[in-house]
């Protein structure tokens, strides 16, 4: 899945062991970009993005996973993150395409 919106707050590193090793996980606050905007909170794991690239107030686009998993009786529901792109593109509208340079000589050869 994916939003768009803007970077509310940067939430501090976290870092344990488990079975599988040293893990690692940093959440970020997403306000949407939607006519009634959402908050998001979105974990990233691992050491695949950069967080340290992005600041409050930046737009970005997220590409994410929501995933569920029961615990004790109690359901818990994980929003990760696989890309992020920050700039002129995170708002939602694709990048234009690049279809070469224009010919001065003859853009002007229109048939009316």
């Amino acid at each position: 899945m994916d939003t768009s919106g803007k970077i509310i707050q940067l939430l501090g590193v976290q870092t344990g062991q488990g079975k599988n090793g040293t893990w690692k996980k940093q959440e970020f606050i997403l306000e949407t970009a939607d006519a009634y905007p959402k908050k998001i909170c979105i974990a990233v794991w691992g050491d695949k993005i950069d967080m340290s690239q992005f600041r409050i107030g930046d737009s970005v686009q997220v590409s994410f996973d929501v995933e569920s998993r029961e615990y004790n009786g109690r359901w818990y529901t994980d929003v990760k993150a696989w890309k992020v792109v920050s700039g002129a593109n995170a708002g939602g509208a694709p990048a234009p395409e690049f279809n070469g340079p224009i010919d001065p000589v003859h853009d002007d050869d229109l048939p009316f």
